[in-house]
């Protein structure tokens, strides 16, 4: 007879169930299983790509999180800066007509008294002296547009341009900060605000960005071509602020002329004129 032969499962050998006291077992780790009893290795990398779409879109969230933050905060320093401001004119203007008004009684005693007709002449550069040491659009009943025109300018005659007594406004070519790319932007100058702010387009009511007037120190033409990417330099000019400088292209020359005297009314340098 012939003996029976083994079965394979007594050749077989049985898988290691001990483990090292380091929690590594003694050869590779089994991956699971499928129903055929072969071993499929875990694709951990796979596991761990699949969770990084979702880190960074919680690290994007952040940086707009801390961007918005830190925008709220330079113009929460800016409207502080013009409150600071605003209470120093205030205080100056004070100070000045408590000492005209202690000066004249001593002044009267000692001049004779003047002429009916010669009285306007004396009294007049008073009023006048503390106009010029405030800038214009803190002058009361200033008219922008009357100003301007005072200057020469035909602003009726200025395509893409709309003037008021009180606010400018029209289409600028503006240099970007980080990114330097040149973008249209609808300008706003706004005394009753007063700031510079543009949008996408006129009819756009989101701010893109904002120039309070307390920020800008001086307004000149681009003479020296700095802007070298300009796309038409002979028409670009620039408006320095403490943080950056901004380089601004008009659609005409007319138009260039008319802007840089109205941002330059907003400026201390210009009280001194």
């Amino acid at each position: 007879m012939v003996p029976d032969s083994p079965s394979p499962e007594r050749f077989t050998s049985p898988l290691p169930s001990h483990r090292h006291s380091n929690g590594h077992s003694n050869g590779h780790r089994p991956g699971p299983s499928n129903d055929s009893g072969l071993l499929t290795p875990c694709n951990s990398a796979s596991s761990s790509r699949a969770a990084s779409p979702s880190l960074g879109l919680l690290n994007l969230v952040e940086i707009e999180r801390r961007l918005k933050e830190a925008k709220a905060e330079r113009e929460r320093l800016l409207k502080e800066r013009e409150e600071r401001r605003q209470v120093i004119v205030e205080e100056k203007r004070q100070r000045e007509l408590d000492g005209r008004g202690a000066a004249e009684p001593v002044e009267s005693q000692t001049r004779p008294v003047p002429d009916p007709e010669e009285q306007p002449k004396t009294t007049s550069p008073v009023p006048n002296s503390l106009e010029r040491s405030l800038p214009l659009f803190l002058s009361a009943n200033f008219d922008l547009r009357a100003h301007v025109e005072s200057l020469g300018h035909g602003v009726a005659g200025c395509m893409g341009l709309r003037m008021s007594p009180r606010r400018c406004a029209g289409f600028l070519t503006k240099r970007g900060g980080r990114v330097k790319t040149w973008r249209r932007r609808w300008f706003l100058f706004d005394m009753d605000h007063r700031r510079l702010a543009y949008y996408t387009d006129c009819d756009e009511r989101k701010l893109k960005g904002v120039i309070y007037f307390q920020a800008i120190e001086e307004v000149y033409y681009d003479h020296l071509r700095t802007a070298t990417s300009s796309p038409r330099p002979s028409l670009t000019f620039c408006v320095k602020t403490y943080e950056r400088l901004f380089f601004l292209v008009a659609p005409s020359a007319e138009a260039m002329r008319i802007w840089m005297d109205v941002i330059v009314t907003a400026t201390d340098e210009h009280s001194r004129y």
